[in-house]
């Protein structure tokens, strides 16, 4: 490939990045790399659906907006979140103009489902499978697209800057041929999700091991509120099974499902008020919590008492996999453990998707806009990708950034790759050894100890990975090792940062909220050193204008 150019370029193709493909291609040509397959993302395992407001007799934009700043404890960013709730019904109208098939009732509207959170039915669904079918319609629309070119299994390993530090690209690593290659476009954009896999056990596909998140940070953007975690209320236990575990949706909760222990006491209603209708990170712990103090593995799930036609239509893969791991759901209760799944921080970005550094945008869930606070909302998520993605190709449009050549083209990676091969052995022990740890020291429920443990134990770690990137061992695994270390890193320092317990953010040493709100922001200086600091969040502004700034670095 040598040097590639294009006017935009997309690093990742999940919802956001196939989106913002999208929404780009109107104004010039647009590049998608993506290290797996096209269709390897984390919208493919989205069950539950995409909140928004679509029934304006029964629900309203204040209505969910009041619930997302609940469940966000605080710490949401008011214009952010009426950004994407006001905007919502446009985007789930312009998702069926392209294409995807939702679920409707007999009499064609669109069925609408209730999860975890919120007040009302509003989540637009395609039975259990929404992400999968959102995804098959935008990578349907994007491989037909003239402007647009994907290009699978090469992996994203640095963003390319000039002197000033202005974005023009990415450094891409093509495994097959085990070369460099350089990608350069006037406009960059992240679309790269998650950092599950930095966990032992996640519901988040093998790709999501913080690339974005990475490679925004060692080129110093500004990184938010690393520390909350969302860990997945509801996962399928199965002993001795893949640490990659099967999610069971919120909106079987929404449906009546039931948590019980396992002597059958049904526990949600000593936690909260909305019983088992309670935000995410409050039945994460309440079930954390029931499973410690009873010493059992995991709790259960009772879907006995609701009607099986009705829960298979509703529910067909997750019926479908629960019956393949032995259960009767007429009978069985559905035995869950609580899983990472998804990263509420990630790169500072504006209400238009731009990042600190300029030419550089960030989407999805590797982004931070402030939406979703210290706890996201059940199924704000494809809708915060949506809105945002079509809001960074408009800017980056809008700005100005057709493809030039940057000042100085850089001619060579700094690293020459080395011609002997690495050891496996030693990256997976590497890999094992950072999961393991942030599961026992930095999960659910923190300590400073803990943490501060976990703090000394990675950076041994990170010196071992460091030695063999500067060796020249690249390949895939070495680099995703890479990122995953860096993630795990900005993790736990933003923990340690933040002296209260709010949100996903548990710490036994500090079990108060304080007073103040404040997002947590982490920043690689041009010297390499680390600057931390907790920023009071913005209140919402009374003209609608922009109120978290991303800012750019000079």
């Amino acid at each position: 490939m040598g040097v590639l150019r294009s006017q935009f370029l997309i690093l990742g193709s999940g919802v956001a990045g196939l989106k913002t493909a999208l929404s780009a291609a109107r104004f010039g040509t647009v590049t998608v790399i993506t290290k797996k397959e096209d269709f390897e993302s984390n919208t493919n395992y989205a069950q539950g659906g995409i909140a928004s407001v679509l029934d304006t007799q029964s629900d309203s934009f204040e209505s969910h907006i009041r619930d997302t700043l609940q469940a966000g404890a605080g710490l949401c960013h008011p214009d952010a979140v009426s950004l994407i709730v006001t905007r919502g019904p446009r985007e789930i109208e312009d998702l069926i103009r392209l294409g995807v098939e939702f679920t409707r009732t007999e009499d064609g509207r669109l069925e609408l489902a209730r999860e975890g959170g919120h007040s009302r039915r509003r989540i637009v669904h395609a039975k259990d499978l929404t992400g999968r079918e959102v995804e098959r319609c935008l990578l349907h629309n994007a491989r037909t697209h003239p402007n647009i070119q994907l290009i699978e299994h090469h992996f994203s390993v640095d963003l390319v800057l000039d002197e000033n530090r202005r974005c023009w690209g990415a450094w891409v690593w093509d495994e097959s041929r085990r070369e460099m290659h350089l990608c350069l476009a006037g406009s960059t954009i992240l679309a790269t999700g998650g950092c599950g896999l930095v966990y032992l056990h996640s519901t988040n596909p093998p790709i999501a091991t913080g690339d974005g998140v990475a490679m925004a940070f060692r080129a110093g953007a500004r990184i938010a509120n690393m520390e909350f975690i969302q860990f997945h209320p509801t996962s399928l236990y199965m002993p001795g099974g893949s640490h990659q575990t099967f999610l069971i949706s919120e909106a079987v909760r929404g449906e009546g499902a039931i948590l019980r222990t396992r002597d059958g006491t049904a526990f949600m209603e000593k936690y909260h008020p909305l019983k088992d209708l309670a935000p995410r990170d409050i039945v994460a712990r309440a079930i954390d919590s029931e499973m410690k103090n009873r010493g059992d593995k995991c709790c259960y799930l009772d879907v006995t008492h609701i009607n099986q036609d009705f829960f298979h239509r509703r529910f067909p893969n997750i019926s479908s996999h629960c019956e393949k791991a032995g259960l009767n759901l007429a009978k069985d209760w559905i035995p869950i453990v609580p899983a990472a799944h998804y990263m509420c921080g990630g790169v500072i970005t504006g209400l238009n998707g731009a990042t600190a550094i300029e030419g550089l945008f960030c989407v999805g869930e590797a982004a931070c806009t402030g939406v979703h606070g210290a706890n996201r909302l059940a199924s704000n998520s494809i809708l915060e990708a949506l809105v945002f993605s079509t809001l960074a190709a408009e800017t980056a449009h809008q700005q100005g950034y057709p493809y030039q050549e940057p000042p100085r083209l850089p001619e060579i990676y700094p690293l020459k790759p080395h011609p002997g091969q690495l050891e496996a052995v030693r990256l997976v022990n590497c890999r094992q050894a950072i999961r393991s740890l942030m599961w026992d020291y930095v999960g659910i429920i923190r300590t400073n100890d803990r943490l501060q443990q976990a703090r000394k134990r990675l950076g041994v770690l990170i010196e071992e990975i460091d030695s063999y990137f500067q060796a020249g061992h690249i390949n895939e695994q070495l680099l995703e090792l890479r990122n995953l270390a860096q993630t795990a890193e900005l993790i736990i320092l933003s923990a340690l940062q933040r002296k209260e317990s709010r949100g996903l953010h548990y710490n036994l040493d500090y079990p108060h909220l304080r007073g103040s709100l404040e997002d947590t922001v982490l920043q690689r200086q041009p010297d390499g050193s680390l600057h931390i600091e907790s920023i009071p969040i913005p209140v919402a502004n009374k003209d609608g204008g922009q109120a978290w700034t991303a800012g750019h670095s000079s």
